[in-house]
């Protein structure tokens, strides 16, 4: 009894750092020049407080999960790290701020995604595997192609960093779910993804380009630019 209630601990402080994420990817300091270090709200940085998302956590009953809802958790666990990994690949060759600070986020994300995996007794697909290491092949070969492609400009990179984004809402919103817990923190995660693309269209019109959606409908991508950065848990 003594090491299950250890294990909720740990579960649970982990999703209050992640709160604490998505309230930082609401504001923060961007990076529109080309050091990167200007200031503005367009980084996809975050700060305020988590405490009511670990709350309503707490609060939430264990589900009885289908075999699509088991399935989505270990796709999200390794489509928030191939987004954190991407990013740092992508900062490694452009040194441009926006690519750290959302990484930073989307670690946190995958970090999310783990504590419900250890929730629900399931395997981590993630496990062991370093940055640019995926288990599914779909992943890897994913992660292969954007990097190639954020490696040809700085426009290429950001617009790699919009297509995740972008796949990531999509990807979100066919995994609805009716579990509270799961539907909780996936709310929260595409209410990110949300602020991050807007973060990366930011930075590319300040390179004079722009960007039209692969996966979400234009009609929402237009929805999302034209609203401000969201702060706070959704939920």
């Amino acid at each position: 009894m003594q090491a299950h209630t250890s294990t909720r601990t740990r579960q649970w402080a982990v999703l209050a750092v992640f709160a604490l994420s998505l309230a930082a990817c609401s504001s923060g300091n961007g990076s529109g020049n080309d050091s990167g270090h200007d200031s503005g709200n367009d980084s996809g940085n975050v700060s305020g407080n988590g405490s009511a998302l670990d709350s309503q956590l707490e609060a939430l009953p264990v589900a009885d999960l289908t075999d699509t809802e088991l399935a989505g958790l270990a796709q999200m666990r390794e489509e928030e790290k191939l987004a954190h990994d991407v990013y740092v690949a992508l900062f490694a060759q452009w040194q441009v701020q926006v690519f750290d600070n959302i990484s930073a986020a989307e670690l946190t994300h995958a970090d999310a995604v783990k504590a419900l995996l250890d929730r629900y007794g399931l395997d981590d697909p993630a496990s062991g595997n370093a940055e640019g290491v995926f288990t599914s092949p779909d992943m890897q070969t994913l992660y292969d192609s954007l990097v190639a492609q954020g490696s040809e400009s700085l426009v290429a990179a950001l617009t790699v960093g919009a297509t995740v984004e972008d796949l990531d809402i999509a990807d979100l919103r066919s995994l609805s779910t009716d579990a509270p817990d799961i539907a909780l923190v996936y709310a929260n995660l595409e209410k990110g993804s949300r602020n991050h693309l807007r973060a990366f269209t930011k930075q590319l019109v300040k390179q004079g380009a722009d960007y039209t959606p692969a996966y979400i409908t234009q009609a929402d991508y237009d929805a999302i630019i034209a609203g401000g950065m969201e702060q706070g848990s959704a939920g």
